[in-house]
């Protein structure tokens, strides 16, 4: 995988953003439940406590609300990298908020140095 920091992008697009995480290795794509995070590409099952958020981005729609979503750069504790999307404000999925929220309860420091 590249060095996150030395990659610069412009990310205006949720497909921009998430065709760079990927040229960066972040292939791997989840989805939350309420049993943790799955790997569509492995099939394993993460807690919170083996998952890393390794930044987020948010894009908000010009006219409606509808269209706020935020993506994901996840690293897991075995090393496998991907993206989580949901959307934000009222239409968000609450298993990926609640799981978000469980995570970035255990990693309330974030040193920004190791960000995307």
């Amino acid at each position: 995988m590249k060095d996150l920091k030395e990659e610069k992008y412009e990310m205006k697009t949720m497909v921009s953003c998430t065709n760079m995480l990927y040229k960066l290795g972040f292939s791997a794509q989840f989805k939350a439940s309420t049993e943790g995070l799955l790997s569509l590409t492995t099939k394993k099952l993460y807690k919170p406590e083996d998952v890393k958020i390794v930044n987020f981005y948010r894009f908000e729609g010009d006219s409606n609300p509808s269209d706020n979503a935020i993506l994901y750069a996840i690293e897991t504790s075995e090393g496998e990298h991907g993206t989580l999307t949901d959307a934000y404000g009222i239409y968000c999925d609450t298993d990926v908020t609640n799981f978000i929220k469980t995570v970035e309860s255990m990693h309330k420091k974030v040193n920004r140095d190791d960000s995307v």
